[in-house]
């Protein structure tokens, strides 16, 4: 149907079990990584890149496995803890466009190892604007190819060496068709003529300089809304700390220090001396009852802070606005505003067959239906938005 994404999902897809050359060795010293560069060199057209961390397994959001495809060069899978700098890979690139998908969760781990796109084409971000419901890679491929890629292995600990043969095969196949896709995708695009929109989406997240730090990351403990009282609330702020610390210094996921649950079952249970608290049920474990004393250290400085130390009820949101569901008691004008605002934009989006949030990010509408422009002109908005 005309305005519709096409589709090659009524048929059944073809199994793509193993790459078309086979799994490639892991290039784990510098001159395969040289030799590697120049067959980059040499190849032609877009250059499809990937990259497996260890997110739920370690602290760090670094890179265990680099993969890259180019026509006539191949697949390639390096392994950067060895090598650590990649940079030759950049220079043999060059300026060509780099297809990622979901380009921003991979980014900053391949900039720490020197790998900078100048030019992006995005995959997920691609298949959104086109209006796709589901935009997961394997199942984009299958949609739009008519491809089955091999699943289960996303999650995996890819700290893990040697990396066994079936990871290494799936995460091949991650970029065994990505160039493809990406050709395809920018048809559709240009069938629909969202192509120029797309390119700026592309441009702007390369642009896009590193995410600040969170101001207060403790406040997305979960189960942190159980927390009464400011002091419990400081009482969350120093567990979550110390289990930060204790978890950077190892180099392993927080939750497996200690799960946000142990958290809040410790700050409202309020343990007395370190025989209470190894009495509730995570911390009765071997494992975590052998660092009792540092989580009833951090209970116990909570609990002696004056209280003018102890933190706010509720912490700054992350575009500096009121939580919109306040909006109505701190400024009735500006709450009828956002809500014309959403309205609005939820009528352009359907007609665009697009998300919301990729027609204009939420926090950009909250800010300019807070604080319009004065006089309030369309082109007041424009400039607004743009800067």
């Amino acid at each position: 149907m005309e305005g519709e994404p096409s589709t090659s999902s009524a048929r059944e897809p073809i199994p793509l079990l193993a790459p078309v050359d086979g799994v490639p060795p892991v290039i784990v010293d510098a001159a395969e990584l040289t030799a590697a560069a120049e067959r980059l060199a040499a190849g032609t057209g877009p250059v499809a890149f990937d990259a497996e961390r260890a997110s739920g397994y370690r602290y760090s959001q670094r890179a265990y496995l680099v993969q890259i495809r180019r026509r006539g060069a191949g697949s390639l899978l390096v392994d950067p803890v060895p090598l650590g700098d990649l940079s030759v890979i950049q220079e043999a690139v060059g300026d060509a466009e780099w297809v990622l998908h979901a380009a921003s969760q991979d980014l900053p781990c391949l900039a720490e190892l020197g790998l900078r796109p100048s030019l992006l084409f995005d995959t997920e971000l691609a298949g959104r604007l086109l209006g796709y419901e589901r935009v997961g890679l394997g199942m984009m491929v299958e949609q739009v190819l008519g491809y089955g890629l091999e699943k289960g292995h996303s999650a995996a600990d890819w700290s893990t060496r040697p990396l066994p043969e079936p990871w290494l095969r799936y995460a091949a196949l991650d970029v065994e068709l990505l160039v493809e896709l990406r050709d395809a995708l920018e048809a559709e695009l240009i069938e629909q003529d969202k192509i120029e929109f797309a390119q700026q989406e592309f441009t702007g997240i390369v642009a896009t300089p590193p995410r600040e730090p969170r101001a207060e990351p403790w406040r997305r403990t979960s189960g942190i809304h159980r927390a009464r009282s400011r002091r419990q609330l400081a009482a969350v702020r120093a567990m979550w700390t110390a289990r930060d610390r204790v978890a950077r210094t190892r180099d392993v996921a927080p939750g497996r220090v200690l799960p946000d649950s142990a958290i809040m079952d410790a700050v409202l249970n309020a343990p007395a001396d370190t025989a209470a608290l190894i009495r509730l049920p995570i911390f009765s474990g071997p494992r975590i009852r052998r660092t009792a004393n540092t989580w009833l250290d951090a209970l116990r400085s909570a609990a002696a802070l004056p209280d003018d130390e102890l933190p706010a009820p509720a912490g700054p949101s992350g575009d500096g606005l009121p939580p919109p569901n306040r909006w109505a008691e701190r400024d009735p004008v500006a709450a009828a505003r956002l809500a014309r605002v959403r309205a609005e934009l939820s009528t352009i989006a359907a007609a665009h067959t697009m998300p919301v949030e990729n027609l204009l990010e939420p926090a950009l509408s909250r800010r300019i239906a807070w604080s319009p422009p004065d006089p309030l002109t369309e082109s007041a908005v424009e400039e607004a938005l743009s800067a």
